[in-house]
This record gives C-alpha cells, structure tokens and sequence, in this order.
C-alpha cells in the first residue's frame, strides 16, 4: 500500500500548488514532503513538477501521472466496495456535482433514502452548475454529475436524462400567483431578480426575452437560487427556478410553470465519466437517482 500513500501526496501538491500547503494538511514536515516527491522523480525516471516561484505546477508527464493516480483510486474504491459487498454490507463512498436546483429537495431525499438502507455509505456533495459539473466527472471530483442543461461533452456518459419545465417563482401573495401556466411578458411586467450569467436558466431567459422583445425592470442579479428565492419571499418581484428546485412545502412562496410557447423545458442529465466503471455504492445510487427523476418527470406525467 505504500504507492498508495505517496499517490496521495502527489495529489495534493497538485491541487493545492504548493508544498507547504500540502504539507499543512497532509501533517507532514514541508521538507519530508520534498524529499518524498523527489525520491518518487528519481525512481520514475523524470520530473513531475515544475518548481515555479510561486509554487508547484504538473508537467506534462505529471499531467499523465495524476490521471493514472486517479484512475487506480477510483479501481480501488470500487474494489473495496465490491468486497464489502461480499459480506453483505454495502460500504463505500460517493461524490456527486450537482446544479444548484437539486440542492433543496432532490439530492437531500435521495441520499438520506439510499443511506436508511445502506448506513454506511458516505456522501460528498459539490454545487457545480453548468460546465463545471461535468468538469468535475473529467477531474475525478465527482463520480456522478446531477446537471441542468448542461453544455455537449463527449467524455460524459448520460445515464438518464428527462426535462422539467422553468418555473415563475414570487411570494404567495402576489398578483400572479393563481394556478396555471404563465407568459414570460407576464413575468416581466413586473420587478424581477435574475439569476446571473453563470447559471444555464439566465441564458435561456435572455435568449426568450430577446426573441420576444421583452424588457426587464432587473432589481437584483445573484448566482444563488436560494437567494432569490428568499429575496422575492421579501419583496412584489419575480424570479425563475426549475421545479425540482423549490420547496414544495414552503406555503410562503408560488410556482407557476413557464407556458412552452415562451420557453421550451430544461434538460436535466444524470451522468458519469465515459469509461469509468463506478463503484457498486456509486452504480446503485445512479439506479436510484434515475428512478426517483424518471418518476418525477412532469412533462412525461
């Protein structure tokens, strides 16, 4: 095991850029740190890193290194749960990106389901919105990726993917908030708190408003959905989120799905690394998770 310690440092000055940072929280000595990294550059037969003034950077060989680094980490997450499966006990660990919207509701549920079977299993949970979720499959950050409307990647397996329609969302008083569908100039004729251009709903909305000629009276901006929700819990404006994304329970606030002759639904994908093969604590929450979407798919219903 002890390539794999060493694997394990390696990693860390990588995404950390610094030997003393790394060493900080490896709890190691920065000079028994280097004198490890070097000791690894002399027996692999080639430097790794380059030493920069301002820290430590992979090279090119490093760059293929820390993706076989990567690679056996994953195998050996995945055999240790294969193992543990043997004893019947599912153990093992899961890492999932996830767009804002599945923070509230969505993954919250499934997780604590999947571990009221399997106790054992351990989660982490990262935000990434857009194209740094599935950046973070490529990474080896996250073994699932739970995105909306993510960007084409071709190193994304698609394990599911199903479509919900963008929602108006204001306070439970507010003039629109009467059932049905709603226009997007009914939306906008009135104060609105837009989500910033860092989150896919912001350049769906601004292509419709610019296809329909529609202007905006923009109160506030926010890359935070629960920020605007809270906002507009305070104040007569409106703002945008996807329906899996709002508290079903909260009576304060209303939803009303976008009408599909303004702005067609979101796509919501599931998805995991091409070539990877997930860990069996990994494959049987992905069977989960595409059960729960696929069940609580609207537009199919």
């Amino acid at each position: 095991m002890r390539h794999l310690k060493l694997f394990q440092y390696i990693s860390e000055v990588a995404r950390r850029g610094s030997i003393r940072g790394a060493a900080e929280h490896l709890n190691i000595t920065p000079s028994a740190l280097t004198r490890k990294i070097q000791d690894f550059e002399d027996e692999f037969g080639t430097m790794v890193f380059e030493r920069l003034p301002q820290g430590m950077r992979l090279n090119a060989a490093g760059e293929l290194l820390i993706r076989h680094i990567r690679d056996q980490s994953a195998d050996f997450d995945r055999l240790k749960s294969q193992i543990a499966d043997l004893s019947g006990v599912r153990r093992g660990h899961v890492s999932v990106a996830c767009s804002q919207a599945f923070v509230d509701n969505v993954l919250p549920e499934e997780i604590a389901t999947y571990r009221s079977q399997f106790p054992q299993v351990t989660f982490t949970v990262v935000v990434r919105d857009h194209i740094l979720g599935a950046a973070a499959l490529s990474s080896f950050e996250a073994d699932l990726a739970l995105l909306l409307n993510p960007p084409p990647a071709a190193d994304m397996r698609i394990l599911l993917a199903t479509e919900q329609p963008l929602c108006a969302l204001f306070r439970a008083d507010h003039p629109l908030a009467r059932p049905g569908t709603i226009r997007l100039r009914e939306c906008f004729a009135f104060p609105v708190a837009m989500p910033d251009q860092t989150l896919a709903i912001r350049h769906l909305l601004d292509v419709a408003r610019s296809r329909r000629q529609i202007e905006a009276d923009t109160q506030i901006e926010s890359g935070s959905l629960e920020f605007l929700r809270n906002f507009v819990m305070r104040e007569q404006a409106v703002t945008f989120q996807i329906l899996s994304g709002i508290p079903q329970e909260d009576s304060r606030i209303y939803a009303r799905p976008i009408d599909m002759r303004d702005l067609a639904p979101l796509q919501i994908v599931l998805g995991q690394l091409r070539g990877r093969v997930l860990s069996v604590a990994a494959a049987k929450f992905a069977d989960q998770l595409s059960n729960h979407l696929a069940r609580h798919d609207p537009i199919a219903e």
